[in-house]
């Protein structure tokens, strides 16, 4: 089974990090109980003081072939719909597991522009994997959301609106699933600047992803990172 991990900065994480991805890693080594790939044509974490494909995890030891992604810092689903479709059939990817949307909120476009980019993703994902399933993880609100009440109510319409997308798009041979945002994510305790995940962050991100994955599709089992069910 073939993971790819699709997302912003969120998910590619800065120097330093351990990601969600590693995260995830971990979880589906020790609960799959078979073999797996992570795959994509991305491998590094992003540092603002020297280059975008910056490799210093947190973990030395995170193995280089786990470490592949499609994710990018200041990337969103405008950005990933023109990229998914070469790199998930390059890879042959079998699970997608998507965070995309709060950059795209922020800077490019309105709720219902970011939610035709989510459409077009789906279409050129199936395009060249037919059988490709998905899970996709809601907008968190951020700190911004906190402050400006118009940003925070565009999050909340594309929320709604990809809700509406996922039950319109999922099929029996390509189903998606909505994740939810995990309900003890707390941007003053789980970030590192009211957006970014920290180390327990990364746990709480992992874990929504790990527990849709087993309750709905039975991959893997109940996540028990450090931090799970805080």
């Amino acid at each position: 089974m073939r993971f790819m991990f699709v997302g912003d900065s969120m998910t590619i994480g800065r120097a330093g990090d351990y990601t969600w991805r590693y995260r995830m890693w971990q979880h589906l080594g020790a609960t799959l109980g078979g073999p797996f790939e992570i795959v994509g044509p991305r491998t590094g974490l992003y540092d603002d003081a020297a280059a975008p494909a910056h490799h210093a995890y947190a973990d030395p030891d995170f193995p280089q072939e786990s470490r592949r992604h499609l994710a990018g810092w200041g990337e969103g689903w405008q950005h990933m719909a023109p990229l998914i479709g070469p790199a998930a059939g390059a890879a042959g990817a079998d699970v997608l597991l998507v965070s995309l949307g709060l950059i795209d909120l922020g800077f490019y476009t309105r709720a219902d522009q970011t939610a035709d980019n989510v459409r077009r993703f789906v279409a050129a994902a199936r395009a060249a994997r037919p059988a490709v399933r998905m899970v996709l993880l809601p907008v968190i609100p951020n700190v911004r959301a906190r402050q400006d009440a118009p940003f925070a109510a565009e999050v909340d319409r594309f929320n709604e609106l990809l809700a509406k997308a996922v039950a319109d798009l999922t099929t029996d041979a390509s189903p998606i699933l909505l994740a939810a945002r995990p309900a003890s994510y707390d941007i003053d305790r789980d970030t590192y600047d009211g957006t970014h995940p920290n180390a327990s962050g990364e746990h709480r991100l992992a874990g929504e992803f790990a527990a849709v994955l087993h309750q709905a599709w039975g991959i893997g089992g109940p996540y028990r990172g450090r931090h799970a069910g805080l």
